[in-house]
């Protein structure tokens, strides 16, 4: 299972800039608002170093990575919500979004046009976030409208939708997202059928200047600042730095960020942070021919994930051989694992943890 996470930011905040330097695609890069127009996507495959350890256990000719698909939306504008800027076609793209990546400029540079005519962080996420509310209270209103048609009917289950809705658009009318509202079990098909776009998990991306490496400034503070009331996750990532590593073999990369004094890319920061948010983990399969990475939610039984793989493993499902990948890395081999009695036959109830290696018995 792959997943999309949309990169949205008011124009001019590096969003391309990080998109480039994250991936393979070449979206275009300009010094003026409305540069980007149609989305642009890049698949990118998810580094993991574990990949090439099981593909040496397992005797696999090749490997093949799961996948993370960013999507660069164009950048929105204060009245988007109403069409400013083509607002409603890019709002509209981020409603297919798993999650969302917000990029805040965090650095100075009198070369690059801002907006607003200066970077502010507190207010640049104020207006996006502002944009994303009134999105969803014209969905609200409008579902309200369907809503209290439909209960005149005296039918309890949409009298009692009708309540939910009226409710949802008082707290959006007070400035409070989706995401920190809780909903009853009952009533989660009603919300999701929304597409709310607050609902959707988000990750702050405070773009710094290179002078940021080392330490932080106010404008990163403020990110963080801003990140920490949402109890959202920021991340601090130079897209210029990503750029110029981006196309260096792999051990330069490694040497250079090395130097710089950073341990990861920002493509594994971006990663690692998607999983957390979506609550996604990885889990591997491997024979002679493949070893191949791939991701499901947290929590999948072990049919469900192998179905994954192909339809009719979990069709036929009989039980899976589980080995957790650390150890086999750990006991040296595959031959090493089962005579240390490493691997276990576990059922259909099993719940798939990260770093499994699994290998599925079924019947059809």
């Amino acid at each position: 299972m792959g997943f999309k996470i949309g990169m949205v930011g008011l124009p001019n905040v590096g969003k391309s800039t990080l998109f480039n330097a994250l991936s393979s695609a070449k979206a275009q890069v300009s010094n003026y608002p409305f540069t980007t127009i149609d989305p642009n996507i890049a698949v990118v495959e998810v580094p993991d170093d574990r990949l090439s350890e099981i593909a040496k256990m397992t005797g696999s000719k090749k490997s093949a990575g799961t996948a993370i698909e960013f999507v660069d939306i164009a950048g929105l504008v204060k009245g988007a919500s109403n069409g400013e800027g083509l607002g409603n076609k890019f709002l509209s793209h981020i409603r297919e979004m798993d999650a969302i990546a917000h990029v805040v400029r965090a650095f100075e540079d009198p070369n690059i046009v801002h907006v607003d005519g200066s970077a502010d962080p507190a207010r640049d996420i104020g207006a996006i976030n502002a944009e994303l509310l009134l999105a969803d209270l014209a969905a609200v209103e409008k579902r309200i409208g369907t809503a209290g048609a439909a209960a005149k009917t005296g039918d309890k289950k949409l009298l009692h939708d009708l309540l939910i809705l009226e409710q949802l658009k008082k707290d959006i009318e007070k400035g409070t997202s989706a995401r920190a509202l809780r909903f009853g079990d009952n009533d989660k098909d009603l919300i999701n059928s929304l597409c709310l776009l607050t609902r959707k998990p988000v990750l702050y991306v405070a773009n710094i200047g290179e002078e940021c490496l080392t330490g932080k400034n106010g404008l990163l503070r403020a990110v963080e600042e801003a990140a920490e009331k949402e109890g959202a996750k920021c991340l601090a990532i130079c897209s210029r730095l990503e750029a110029e590593i981006k196309d260096l073999p792999q051990e330069e990369a490694g040497q250079y960020l090395k130097e710089m004094n950073i341990g990861l890319s920002g493509l594994a920061k971006l990663v690692k942070a998607g999983y957390e948010m979506l609550d996604l983990i990885t889990f591997f399969t491997g024979n002679e021919k493949e070893a191949r990475a791939w991701t499901v939610k947290r929590g999948t039984k072990v049919p469900a994930a192998a179905g994954k793989v192909h339809t009719d493993m979990e069709k036929g499902f009989i039980c899976a051989e589980v080995i957790n990948s650390q150890d086999l890395i750990n006991a040296g081999s595959l031959h090493s694992a089962k005579e240390k009695g490493l691997l276990r036959l576990e059922g259909r109830d099993y719940e798939v943890k990260d770093g499994d290696l699994i290998c599925v018995r079924f019947n059809i």
